[in-house]
């Protein structure tokens, strides 16, 4: 959703009459009109009806390349590149790159592509090998693998694979090897939580 479209959204959930609403508007930023504000002041004004009361609905994301941007934006998250976890955040990250508003309405894999590989390169800066391979072990064929292994390193100033194993399946209770999605998330999610405290 817009920022535009929010702030209707929010008159109508605050019940707030015209002359109310164009108040508002004015002692925030001195405009009657939200479609005459800057991107800046309209996120003011949302500002403004959030310390009213204003709850803007949790953004769902949808379509069929939704996951896959969502889990990337949440390996930036966890790799302390991205500032902002919230689906929102990463909606106007593809809308930037696409100009496409929302994962809906990303249907083209070009498009998608532009998103998918903007991310990726984000993320390969802090360390994550996104190559394949026939040669490469289990555990770094998938995602989850590759990204641990850069949070790995970024908190140990290196790689060592010995520790990192240990650290896995003490976290997991499973081999290294054996790993599910949903392990490495855990595991990715913990190591996150260290590496944000490490970015001021």
């Amino acid at each position: 959703m817009t920022a535009l479209a929010a702030i209707h959204v929010a008159r109508k959930q605050l019940g707030l009459d015209e002359d109310t609403y164009r108040a508002v508007l004015v002692r925030v930023t001195g405009k009657t009109s939200a479609g005459d504000m800057t991107e800046a002041e309209r996120q003011q004004v949302l500002g403004a009806f959030r310390e009213h009361g204003f709850k803007p609905a949790k953004v769902a994301l949808d379509g069929p390349f939704a996951k896959k941007l969502q889990a990337l934006w949440i390996a930036g998250w966890n790799l302390g590149l991205v500032r902002d976890r919230r689906d929102s955040a990463m909606l106007a990250f593809v809308a930037r790159v696409t100009g496409i508003e929302h994962t809906r309405f990303l249907r083209n894999a070009a498009d998608a592509r532009k998103a998918i590989e903007a991310l990726k390169s984000w993320t390969a800066r802090a360390g994550v090998d996104w190559s394949d391979g026939e040669h490469m072990t289990a555990w770094l064929r998938g995602p989850g693998g590759k990204i641990a292994r850069a949070q790995w390193t970024l908190l140990n100033g290196g790689f060592d694979f010995a520790s990192f194993k240990t650290f896995v399946e003490d976290h997991a209770f499973n081999p290294i090897n054996q790993m599910t999605a949903r392990e490495w998330a855990g595991v990715m999610n913990t190591l996150g939580e260290r590496i944000r405290k490490m970015v001021p």
